[in-house]
């Protein structure tokens, strides 16, 4: 247990005060609510034919005595069910529904008769594998789907004020409580995938109840000493495997089980429990002011954002295992990059937030939301990508090479692992948290996002309107509205892919070059409704180059107009993009293409395509003659990718001196 630090929070912003007006963003919000929300719940229910079946509603209703049959799916298909009911909460809290808000209590109401009197909960167990509970942590994330529901939970009571669900939660999590500790007949142990963490804070904060508090810290606390918990678990279990006939291989790394967590210097393992970990670890700092749980986030933080990240915003570059391989391994064809561990790094960066507004930790956020987040999606919200390829050849993905068998070339309806789609749907439809925090008399502005929000500012009700012309250009515009003159202060992150930026309040510049405060500009006055500062980021198109020691980039480029990412796609270059080169010295031209996914911008440039004469059909020559035709290189959003049917794309483009 490290030492105890007083802190002083940086409040995020309530989701019922936000409400989000942008002409990029709005589409998405409305799309959570008006298509994905409905087809998630078609899904759950098995109505979509074409689709891998789900069974997750199902597998609820026969555990609750409504329905007959048997379990299927994955161990923790309970957590699909829980994340779409967190979506639901979300959209609740924003908008009144009365329909889905039935469907909801239906669903809660099956939820609490599948509950066991104790407070046990999980279908899996209570169908296919009765008097087994708590046997196998280590691979059947009975943890992980009470983390879901609890997040659910309290997503519900927060949006309706009902209590049901958020009962049904505290009732398991006090069963938890009851199973795991270091005191007679209880496990000294803790899951093979963690999220039980971080939602027993969020359970502490809605219930003031300090004993989820205290049990979230066990869990972060035990995770890695020695012996082993696994090992002894699955030798009290006689080895056996949930996921095939042999022996359990256990790999305390995998699990980020190999030390304890404030020992952990580098990431290592399967990314989403990385980041889901380290979200639960900065909470818990967050709450008790532990600083070497706040050192340990920072070190682990420094190594994903500077060794271990996509440009993209993804991370897990490893397929095997879903995983974080070592320093600077970023290969962009087999990458796996899971929606998922996007998401997670999202978590973890707004959790740092409130320990520390840093723009560090919002660009990375922005750069994962714009980027790997959205590409996960197609625009119709009925088909997702569950890995984030930088670089894709269809004809490679076709199952010949089975170092590709998990890119897909085209977004899928459905998984039989469908952890990402409902990750999607939740995330985005509590994005209003993600853009404000309040800390003692700072407003920060986190994410450039038009819209509306009441934030009370140490006894002041401020009502603060954003305009913004994101991803596409740089201007935005905050007008204030206020009961009373009030002093305080308007933080506005300098985003790092902006080189300059300019700030004016009422239409007068204001200079604020010794007023950077953690990367964001302090605007700090006495405020008065009416007020208006517009803030001017200046947003080039830029060429970014990898460290040298990403031996996949070397000589190649990639560019980013703003916060957005761009790659290159057959359907613009036609076919063979590895021969595509741009040269050094070429203008980067911004348009706006209105038919394109919705309306973008894209970029173009006159570039190079190495081709040969001559070539005949031999694999290798020394005699061929290569050279350079002109062409026309057009670069799109990578989040827009593989919404023209299936084709080669690449982010990487080699550069030409």
């Amino acid at each position: 247990m490290g030492q105890a630090v007083n802190m002083s929070k940086a409040r995020p912003a309530s989701l019922q005060d936000v409400q989000i007006k942008d002409d990029f963003w709005s589409y998405y919000i409305d799309l959570v609510r008006d298509v994905v929300v409905p087809y998630q719940w078609d899904a759950l229910n098995d109505r979509i034919d074409s689709a891998e079946p789900s069974h997750a509603i199902a597998n609820f209703k026969i555990a609750a005595g409504e329905a007959e049959g048997s379990f299927h799916g994955m161990v923790f298909q309970d957590s699909d069910v829980a994340k779409w009911l967190e979506a639901v909460g979300y959209l609740l809290h924003t908008r009144k529904d009365p329909a889905l808000e039935q469907i909801a209590d239906d669903v809660i109401d099956t939820i609490a008769k599948a509950q066991h009197a104790d407070g046990y909960l999980n279908t899996y167990y209570t169908l296919q594998e009765p008097g087994k509970k708590w046997t196998n942590l280590a691979e059947c994330h009975e943890l992980y789907c009470a983390g879901h529901m609890i997040e659910a939970g309290v997503a519900y009571y927060k949006g309706t004020g009902k209590r049901k669900l958020l009962d049904v939660v505290c009732k398991m999590a006090d069963d938890i409580a009851v199973v795991f500790g270091d005191g007679p007949g209880q496990i000294a142990g803790y899951d093979g995938h963690q999220e039980i963490e971080l939602a027993l804070v969020k359970l502490y904060e809605v219930t003031g109840d300090s004993k989820y508090l205290e049990l979230s810290r066990y869990f972060i606390d035990k995770r890695g000493q020695k012996p082993s918990f696994f090992e002894a678990e699955a030798e009290a279990r006689g080895w056996t495997s949930h996921w095939h006939k042999g022996r359990i291989h256990l790999d305390d790394a995998y699990f980020q089980a190999h030390l304890p967590v404030r020992e952990q210097d580098a990431a290592i393992g399967h990314a989403v429990r990385v980041v889901y970990m380290l979200t639960g670890m900065a909470d818990v700092a967050r709450e008790t002011g532990d600083q070497s749980l706040i050192d340990a986030c920072r070190k682990l933080w420094d190594n994903i954002v500077s060794k271990q990240m996509y440009v993209t915003g993804g991370i897990g570059s490893m397929a095997q295992g879903e995983a974080f391989s070592f320093d600077y391994d970023l290969p962009n064809d087999t990458v796996y990059s899971e929606t998922c561990a996007a998401i997670g790094l999202i978590f973890f960066a707004h959790r740092m937030l409130q320990i520390e507004p840093d723009s560090r930790y919002a660009d990375v956020l922005e750069r994962a939301l714009y980027n790997t987040v959205i590409a996960g999606m197609s625009r119709d919200g009925k088909h997702f990508f569950y890995v984030n390829p930088l670089e894709v050849t269809p004809e490679v993905c076709d199952g010949r090479n089975k170092n590709y068998n998990h890119i897909k070339p085209v977004r899928q309806e459905w998984f039989g692992c469908a952890c990402c789609p409902p990750n999607i749907a939740r995330l985005l439809a509590s994005l209003g948290e993600y853009t404000y925090a309040v800390k003692g008399s700072t407003i920060y502005s986190h994410l450039y996002i038009g819209g509306e929000a009441n934030l009370q500012v140490e006894g002041a009700n401020v009502q603060l309107t954003q305009k913004s012309s994101m991803p596409w250009s740089g201007n935005v515009i905050y007008e204030l509205k206020l009961d009373a003159p009030s002093k305080l202060a308007l933080a506005l992150r300098l985003p790092d892919w902006s080189a300059s930026a300019k700030i004016t309040v009422n239409g007068k510049p204001f200079s604020f070059e010794d007023k950077i405060e953690g990367g964001y500009a302090i605007v700090e006055r006495t405020w008065s409704s009416g007020d208006v500062v517009e803030l001017v980021l200046e947003m080039p198109v830029m060429r970014v180059r990898s460290n040298p020691l990403v031996k996949y980039n070397a000589g190649k480029v990639a560019l980013q107009h703003g916060p957005l990412v761009y790659c290159v796609e057959e359907a613009d270059n036609g076919a063979g993009l590895s021969s595509l080169m741009l040269p050094a010295d070429s203008e980067l031209r911004v348009s706006f293409d209105k038919q394109l996914a919705g309306g973008l911008q894209v970029i173009s440039a006159n570039a190079l395509k190495l081709e040969y004469k001559q070539w005949g059909t031999q694999l290798y020559r020394s005699d061929a003659s290569a050279y350079l035709a002109p062409a026309e290189a057009k670069f799109i959003p990578y989040y827009a990718w593989a919404n023209r049917g299936k084709g080669e794309m690449a982010v990487w483009v080699k550069e030409r001196a």
